[in-house]
């Protein structure tokens, strides 16, 4: 029985090893996966704006694919919710926008294409400054505010993930790692009283 009890006890060092050995590399995986951060609302006379940007959007293989000319496209939705005592929420408005990188490589050049901030696409030579505009968010309007009603409760949701690319079939076995670069963000909710 005493013989038992030690090699229970000499057991306790090696699975609390094992617990610590799987659980770093799901912290370390959770760090790196892509969130919204700095995530903000604010208003002009009229209108009801927010501001957010993605961190940890851009993987290894996202990097690739784009230095390598594929366009790679991130959606953000955001909805607003207006809340109260009753049972559902009433969705009273939702965006959804998009943001593109194409990399020229003849010109060495970045295009990003943002419809939401404007019509023309921005250019630049710096992948991280194309990375910055890619992720980041600002001036979004949601709504009118004459839509909103002094000391009711609302609810906006945002959330961001990166569109699929469909290739063409003759480019399949060459970007095999298509698959693996996808990412989407949890909902991100914020209560405000107007």
């Amino acid at each position: 029985m005493k013989l038992l009890m030690q090699s229970k006890l000499y057991l306790l060092p090696f699975i609390f090893s094992v617990w610590v050995t799987l659980l770093i590399p799901m912290t370390t995986f959770a760090d790196n996966t892509a969130s919204l951060v700095n995530i903000k609302l604010a208003n002009t006379r009229d209108n009801l704006l927010t501001y957010f940007e993605v961190k940890n959007a851009f993987t290894d293989k996202i990097n690739q694919a784009v230095q390598n000319g594929v366009p790679t496209t991130f959606s953000f939705y955001v909805t607003l919710y207006k809340t109260g005592n009753s049972f559902f929420d009433k969705e009273i408005a939702d965006v959804q926008i998009k943001s593109t990188v194409k990399y020229n490589s003849l010109k060495e050049e970045f295009s990003i294409s943002r419809p939401w901030k404007s019509e023309k696409s921005v250019v630049t030579k710096s992948f991280e400054e194309a990375k910055s505009w890619m992720t980041q968010v600002d001036n979004l309007r949601v709504l009118p505010l004459e839509n909103l009603i002094k000391g009711d409760k609302y609810q906006i949701r945002i959330k961001a993930e990166l569109d699929k690319v469909t290739l063409p079939l003759s480019l399949h076995y060459v970007l095999f790692f298509v698959s693996f670069w996808d990412f989407e963000t949890d909902w991100y909710v914020i209560n405000f009283t107007y």
